[in-house]
């Protein structure tokens, strides 16, 4: 790395440190692999410096399923939080929407989506300073008859908690922008954000076939140019790259395998935030305010302060 960096009349500044690994966890590799067989990837190096405390957050394009299962087995989950779940912000009406589970969790219990809802309410609360940021629940329907038995038990579960639980919204709502944050089971979070991400790449493909048709509509591009830069930027993907994994007792970012600079700068961005803002210990108290763990934990927020933990 150093004589890459060399090369390209690049200096490593005295922040920064290079660990040495010699394995990598191939993105097509099961999550049981990479546990088992690969303990000196840069995946798993990066993970441990976070639960030593050498680094603050661990940021990966690599296989999310084997960085899941890594940084479970390595940092642990938070008490209070069974399992962890994908975070993401996605374009909106009103600015951005935050939503979970975008594909941890396939299946989930009404308990874990009360669970979703405190992790994700809290990230939004930290890295967008809102104090009290309205929380959705993704259903067929806004009506409390509408869904399946664990989507109405995890309503009655959101109006009871502490949190600004808006209600029942369907996908509609998302990119409307109707509430801060979208909690979801993963199948149907990932269903939702790949149909997405489809949704948008065809959009792109028919405007330019449009555009390129004849030479009438070539000079209309021309005219409409810095009105489709603007629009390209506003839902420029590469702005929301960076994927939180809520609930570890630690911070991990997923960027997107392909991510360019920009792309990669965005995740950074993220793991930045959430060290800044104090993700961790704004879950934590939360969890603790809706009893979901022991006050007496030994991941509690005041051990959290003992141990100099802000992030």
């Amino acid at each position: 790395i150093q004589a890459e960096l060399k090369a390209h009349k690049s200096a490593v500044s005295p922040r920064l440190r290079i660990h040495p690994t010699t394995q990598v966890v191939l993105m097509d590799e099961s999550p049981q692999s990479a546990l088992k067989n690969k303990k000196d990837s840069s995946m798993r190096v990066a993970i441990n410096l976070v639960k030593s405390g050498e680094a603050t957050a661990c940021v990966s394009a690599g296989n999310t399923g084997a960085l899941m299962a890594t940084a479970r087995f390595v940092l642990k989950t938070l008490s209070g939080i069974d399992r962890p779940a994908i975070a993401s912000s996605l374009p909106s009406e009103k600015g951005k929407t935050y939503m979970l589970d975008l594909g941890a969790n396939a299946d989930c219990t009404p308990e874990h989506l009360l669970q979703f809802a405190v992790m994700g309410a809290m990230l939004v609360s930290c890295v967008e300073h809102k104090p009290n940021p309205t929380v959705g629940l993704l259903n067929i329907g806004s009506e409390d008859i509408k869904g399946n038995e664990v989507v109405k038990q995890a309503a009655e579960l959101l109006r009871a908690s502490h949190l600004n639980f808006y209600g029942n919204i369907e996908g509609d709502d998302i990119f409307k922008g109707t509430t801060d944050l979208v909690v979801c089971d993963g199948f149907v979070g990932n269903v939702s954000l790949k149909t997405t991400e489809g949704l948008a790449h065809m959009m792109g493909k028919f405007l330019t076939m449009e555009f390129k048709r004849n030479w009438l509509t070539k000079l209309m591009a021309l005219g409409a140019m810095p009105v489709l830069k603007a629009f390209k930027k506003r839902l420029d993907p590469r702005r929301y790259n960076g994927a939180s994994f809520l609930g570890l007792r630690g911070i991990v970012v997923k960027s997107h395998g392909g991510a360019d600079e920009l792309a990669f700068y965005y995740a950074l961005h993220v793991a930045i935030e959430e060290a800044r803002s104090g993700v961790l210990r704004r879950i934590t108290e939360q969890l603790e305010i809706e009893h979901l763990q022991p006050a007496n934990s030994a991941f509690s927020a005041d051990n959290l302060a003992e141990e100099g933990i802000n992030a």
